[in-house]
């Protein structure tokens, strides 16, 4: 299956980042915008993760498909870019009204763009 198929699929995601120390951090995540199948964009606010990526530009992201068993994926990333504007990002602050409720869009400040470098699957 295809990032782009599975990501059609509802579900539960997680991204994990390092600081620069080591510390590790992970955070629910909504499902990425995908490009293409090395390419992924999430909406992030300018809070632990996105502060850990500014630092260290690796992180890894797991999604558990809401279907019975264990369909979904974990991803080795590497951060490419951030926006802090465009229709993406845009994109991005609408759909996190839509989902998450009023005032959600205006603490998402960046689209971070990520390199796939690693798909692997949950088990």
């Amino acid at each position: 299956m295809s990032l782009a198929e599975l990501f059609t699929n509802p579900g539960l995601g997680v991204m994990s980042t390092s600081s620069s120390d080591g510390k590790v951090n992970s955070a629910v995540y909504a499902r990425p915008h995908v490009i293409d199948e090395t390419t992924l964009v999430w909406g992030m606010t300018d809070k632990r993760t996105y502060q850990n990526l500014t630092r260290n530009r690796h992180a890894a992201f797991l999604f558990k498909a809401s279907s019975p068993g264990f369909s979904g994926v974990r991803l080795a990333l590497e951060l490419i870019r951030t926006e802090e504007e465009g229709e993406l990002l845009e994109t991005i602050k609408a759909n996190a009204e839509e989902i998450v409720g009023p005032g959600a869009g205006a603490a998402v400040t960046h689209a971070g763009w990520f390199n796939v470098t690693e798909i692997r699957p949950l088990i």
